[in-house]
């Protein structure tokens, strides 16, 4: 990924955009009653059916919905509509909860007059409680597919979240103006590897469903999956990724001579949802960015830049405005990554802290204050061993996510 990171001047971000920006999509979002007063249910609509790409948790323990929508893209590779609730996860449901997502699908698929298997199920919120289907029900028939409000969409995903995440990019290939757009949730349980959260990409390109998968999968392992909050993996989250074809482009496949510039695009989308997520951690002061560069193999690096993140110690102290390199060295250690210790410099911002393995001299003060005025904190890491770079995203721990999380129910 690193070649379509110096593609940008081909990829323009438009501040404004959302998911409906894309040609012929349609978002909206209303109460149901899940919550108590919030946006509850959330829809997402194609004019034509999309071709699709999703990727789903790793946790061994899969909600329903996530079964459902995995059933609905096998049949055909095509979703037209996408239906999502908040407040309750519809997992560790059993029976009842696999039956209660088929009914779900079913009720949206014939309120937008499209077939059951061209419908994703998704869900988030509280785990081992039963949907309210009548809630659903009403809620569902209220739905008036055509209308637009994506704004009120990206609220009814939420749950512990304090702000809306989205992203839009526009390009050129083959003279056609190409738009991908996303939003997504996601505060806590957030962990790499695809499982701590919801996202939903919207692209008008036309494009082969194996290079959409390829796009996604690229995309999501060093973005998303570089992020952590808590370390906790979720049962409910997925990212799809749907593209109608309305741009009217000839078909994209990874083979065309413009594929890095659509990659471009996925990945900035991606890139940004990402950090949006881990910047509004629960409870969250401050986004913090790892950058290890110098290893022997990517994967290396993005273990170590993981490992630093993942650390509750290296969080604190970012917290706490306290430049204690010992525990970022100390996360480098305990990576599992064969190192020499000897070549290892760390900089907080742009002062280095240790060179070589030793401590350097510098003005704590600085970086002290460093910490104090920056919401947005950087961490470099040099092990000076090869060519390989990762980067990796997250955010300090406070004492307002043990408050959030210990009353998540109440």
């Amino acid at each position: 990924m690193n070649k379509q990171l110096v593609q940008t001047k081909q990829v323009v971000t438009l501040k404004n955009g959302s998911i409906t920006t894309p040609k012929g999509y349609y978002a909206g979002g209303l109460h149901c009653g899940i919550k108590r007063k919030r946006l509850d249910l959330g829809w997402l609509f194609s004019e034509v059916p999309a071709t699709v790409a999703a990727v789903y948790t790793t946790n061994q323990i899969q909600a329903a919905p996530l079964l459902v929508t995995k059933e609905s893209i096998k049949i055909s590779g095509k979703i037209q509509g996408v239906i999502v609730n908040s407040g309750i996860a519809n997992a560790c449901t059993g029976d009842e909860g696999y039956k209660n997502a088929l009914f779900m699908r079913k009720l949206f698929a014939d309120r937008i007059g499209v077939d059951e298997h061209l419908v994703a199920v998704s869900s988030t919120g509280i785990i081992g409680e039963q949907l309210p289907m009548q809630k659903l029900d009403d809620g569902i028939n209220q739905i008036h597919h055509l209308d637009n409000d994506v704004d009120c969409f990206e609220k009814a995903i939420l749950t512990t979240d304090t702000t809306q995440k989205k992203a839009c990019v526009q390009l050129k290939i083959d003279g056609k103006t190409i738009t991908i757009a996303g939003c997504a949730k996601g505060s806590g349980m957030i962990h790499p590897n695809m499982a701590t959260m919801l996202g939903f990409i919207t692209t008008d390109a036309n494009i082969s469903q194996e290079a959409l998968n390829i796009a996604l999968k690229q995309s999501v392992n060093q973005t998303f999956n570089m992020i952590t909050v808590d370390g906790d993996t979720s049962t409910n989250d997925m990212v799809v990724f749907l593209a109608n074809g309305l741009a009217g482009n000839p078909k994209l496949t990874q083979h065309h001579a413009e594929w890095d510039t659509f990659l471009s695009g996925v990945y900035l989308v991606c890139e940004s949802l990402a950090k949006q997520i881990a910047k509004d951690g629960e409870g969250a002061t401050k986004l913090i960015e790892v950058k290890v560069k110098g290893c022997n193999t990517s994967a290396d690096a993005g273990k170590i830049a993981k490992s630093i993140i993942g650390s509750n110690l290296v969080k604190t102290a970012m917290f706490g405005e306290d430049p204690n390199w010992g525990r970022i060295v100390a996360a480098i250690g305990y990576s599992g990554v064969q190192l020499n210790s000897n070549s290892i410099d760390v900089y907080i911002g742009e002062q280095r802290v240790v060179k070589n393995g030793l401590p350097e001299t510098y003005s704590e003060e600085n970086v002290t204050t460093y910490l104090k005025e920056n919401e947005e904190i950087q961490i470099i890491v040099d092990l000076h061993d090869g060519k390989s770079n990762a980067t990796a995203w997250g955010c300090d721990l406070t004492y307002d996510y043990v408050k959030i999380n210990a009353m998540y129910r109440t």
